[in-house]
């Protein structure tokens, strides 16, 4: 009887050691293949588990992950724990807390799939263009999309607006007169190339200086040669929340909240197009908080109506559509109104979504009379990308 009870308890034990080594491998393994993926994932699930700050927008300025104990005495240092196998761990770090927190880390899968923020402010006219501009958005982004849609028509409520959204970290604003031409992850990867200054990004609002409204009508600073426009702006809310900014009225520098009303008081008989006129000023005195992103993120009729001047658009297509100057609804830019038409009438379904091409591109034919309708193929060279690869995804990514 003795003899088979030491049996049993010597299978217990090389089954115990067995399980051991079993989740260290695994822990082991599962580390190294995330580390192909880049440091940043990583650094920042370290983070979340170590009860470390929040990170600047989408990998913008991202904190390392914390180095303190928390309340139940996890490791003394936290980094090491995560990239050693506890047996290499230094003999002052907790090596089992550490194995454990490995195992619970690629079991439970913490890491949150993080949701982009869409923005828009609607009026009544409007639903139509928002509802649109939102079917777009949905049709070809990958991540989970979370929007945040405005009603205000007033510029202070709108900018307000924004403002309540104390917990969101990064968001993208447009006008609701924007199609996307290909996945919002696309333009909302752009935060990663922020610099440790830049709290948000826009287009250029004109290409050729010639052309320009800002550098041959403003009455108040804008950035840059030819301004900016507003149509499609990318935020680093955290950032923008935090930062005092430089301006023209005192030489304390203020808030973003603080700063808005006072300048719009001062411009308000110089101002012509509202929120776009404030930030080209808030930017001229803070250039070095602004990334500009190419033309083909906010082509707008501008960028053809005189002849062709984005380049970026003929070279790779045009990625975000905005149809500003109601070209949407009138005849004066066909290409742009059989865009919209296209994709108004499109349903969620796989093969409506497949087939509006041919058809569109037909269309797009019967606008070559036009300057815009002549360069018709940039019009359709990424959303005929963006189709695609929506099929070659896997079902639930769709």
């Amino acid at each position: 009887m003795r003899r088979y009870l030491r049996i049993v308890v010597l299978c217990l034990a090389c089954g115990f050691c067995s399980l051991l080594y079993a989740f260290s491998q695994l822990a082991v393994s599962l580390e190294e293949g995330a580390g192909g993926g880049g440091g940043k994932p990583q650094a920042a699930a370290a983070s979340w588990l170590a009860g470390g700050g929040r990170g600047g927008a989408g990998g913008v300025g991202s904190v390392g992950p914390a180095a303190h104990p928390g309340p139940s005495d996890r490791c003394k240092d936290f980094s090491l724990c995560y990239w050693n196998p506890y047996w290499m761990l230094p003999s002052d770090v907790c090596g089992m807390n550490c194995f454990w927190e490995a195992a619970f880390r690629y079991s439970l899968n913490v890491q949150p799939i993080q949701r982009m923020h869409l923005a828009v402010v609607a009026c009544g006219e409007r639903l139509e263009e928002t509802v649109t501009m939102l079917k777009s958005a949905i049709i070809f982004s990958i991540r989970p999309l979370q929007f945040h849609i405005f009603a205000e028509d007033q510029l202070h409520d709108s900018f307000k607006g924004i403002l309540i959204l104390k917990e969101v970290d990064s968001l993208l604003y447009v006008d609701t007169d924007i199609l996307f031409l290909r996945p919002v992850d696309d333009i909302w990867s752009l935060l990663k190339k922020f610099n440790s200054t830049q709290i948000a990004a826009m287009a250029p609002e004109h290409e050729e200086p010639r052309i320009g409204w800002y550098n041959r009508f403003a009455r108040h600073p804008y950035y840059g040669k030819t301004g900016v426009n507003s149509g499609v702006m990318l935020m680093n809310m955290t950032r923008m929340r935090r930062k005092y900014f430089k301006n023209d009225m005192t030489t304390v520098r203020l808030r973003w909240g603080d700063i808005l009303m006072p300048l719009l008081k001062k411009y308000k008989l110089n101002i012509t197009w509202g929120d776009q006129d404030l930030l080209n000023i808030i930017f001229f005195h803070n250039p070095e908080s602004l990334f500009v992103f190419p033309c083909q993120w906010n082509y707008r009729p501008d960028h053809c109506i005189y002849g062709s001047n984005c380049q970026e658009a003929e070279e790779e297509g045009i990625f975000i559509l905005h149809g500003n100057r109601g070209v949407y609804h009138d005849d004066k830019q066909p290409a742009f109104r059989a865009i919209y038409e296209a994709l108004r009438n499109c349903s969620f379904k796989d093969d409506n979504i497949r087939s509006l091409l041919k058809p569109l591109e037909l269309e797009l034919q019967k606008t070559v009379h036009t300057y815009c309708g002549k360069i018709y193929k940039i019009f359709i060279k990424q959303l005929t990308k963006s189709i695609q690869d929506r099929y070659d995804r896997p079902p639930k990514e769709r």
